[in-house]
């Protein structure tokens, strides 16, 4: 087996120039309230449409929406739609993951799918995702060996990878991997050097703690986490402590983290539970970021949020899109949505 790494692959930052977005359409048959497909489907459509102002999208839809959704975007040159089965809508998380040589050769991680530690059944088309869309590009494809989401890591292009135990040490998705072992896929897979280990994710998050929710790279030796001041929410402690970690963390070249808070969204539940509102959910196009925001109560943490981004991303417009209209299904823009780079 030829690892990536050895090919000089490495998986770029998110902020690296996109050659497009990625995006699958929801399937009604999978959500957990499907009486609000349509309004799901909206949220979806005016995600898209925002990133479509700053880059080609395309869009994975069932053959049986193909005409619909493509009828819904026409006129829209920036948008494409590719016919591709799956049985859930979550592509950061059952496509590939785009890793990038010296060269500017592109090629994509297929990770094993097993839906959030075997919570949705079935999942067999989303593990098949990530191979037929690499084909249809024409990407080199590299087949790793263990469970892995998208949404569960971040990268800051010079070696440094963050994630937290919860999700990649709980015993549903590899339980016959050590940490050791995990740490040395991630080696060989993306072309990193370091694994900042995070403790928890946010209270809540069914996907058993993705770091897209609480943590990401603004820049090399730089990262945002999202805060929470209310010593009696669940968050306060995990991010109390997932701020210890970063303060004490160096990154793969020894620099010590500059660390921008983002105070959490106020709590808010949908048929007595939590929903995992995060700032950090955000997407970087090129030239801009996509920012779910969520209203109501959280109208002054909405502004703190986007004011926070334009501060760390001057160059970068702050593009806002309805937070509410996915999130009661589980997640929000970053997870619905997977960068290839140029």
């Amino acid at each position: 087996m030829t690892f990536p790494r050895e090919l000089s692959y490495a998986m770029p930052p998110e902020w690296a120039e996109h050659a497009r977005t990625l995006i699958s359409w929801p399937i009604q048959a999978s959500m957990c309230y499907p009486d609000e497909y349509e309004g799901v489907c909206g949220a979806y459509a005016e995600t898209i449409q925002a990133i479509s102002e700053f880059e080609p999208v395309t869009v994975i839809v069932n053959p049986s929406d193909l005409e619909t959704v493509r009828a819904r975007f026409a006129g829209n040159m920036r948008i494409e739609c590719l016919a591709v089965e799956h049985n859930d809508a979550w592509l950061r998380d059952n496509g590939p993951t785009f890793v990038k040589n010296g060269k500017g050769d592109v090629a994509g991680i297929n990770w094993k799918f097993n839906a959030w530690g075997g919570k949705y059944a079935p999942w067999d088309l989303d593990d098949q995702v990530a191979p037929r869309i690499l084909d249809h590009f024409g990407k080199k494809r590299f087949d790793a060996p263990l469970v892995m989401e998208g949404g569960s890591f971040h990268v800051d292009g010079e070696g440094t990878l963050i994630t937290t135990e919860e999700c990649l040490l709980n015993p549903n998705r590899n339980p016959e991997l050590s940490r050791e072992q995990i740490e040395e896929y991630l080696r060989n897979y993306l072309g990193i050097d370091k694994v900042i280990w995070l403790r928890r994710g946010l209270s809540g998050d069914e996907t058993d703690g993705h770091v897209d929710n609480v943590a990401c790279f603004a820049a090399p030796g730089k990262v945002i986490l999202q805060v929470c001041d209310d010593p009696q929410d669940e968050n306060y402690a995990i991010a109390q402590d997932n701020l210890r970690t970063l303060r004490e963390a160096t990154d793969a070249r020894g620099r010590r983290l500059e660390i921008v808070p983002i105070q959490q969204p106020p709590y808010r539940e949908h048929e007595g539970n939590r929903l995992t509102l995060s700032y950090l959910n955000f997407y970087f196009v090129n030239g801009g970021i996509i920012l779910p925001v969520f209203g109501g109560e959280a109208e002054e943490t909405d502004r703190l949020a986007a004011q926070a981004l334009q501060a760390a991303f001057p160059d970068r417009e702050i593009r806002t899109v309805d937070g509410m209209g996915v999130i009661r299904e589980g997640g929000n823009v970053h997870c619905t949505t997977q960068q290839m780079p140029v």
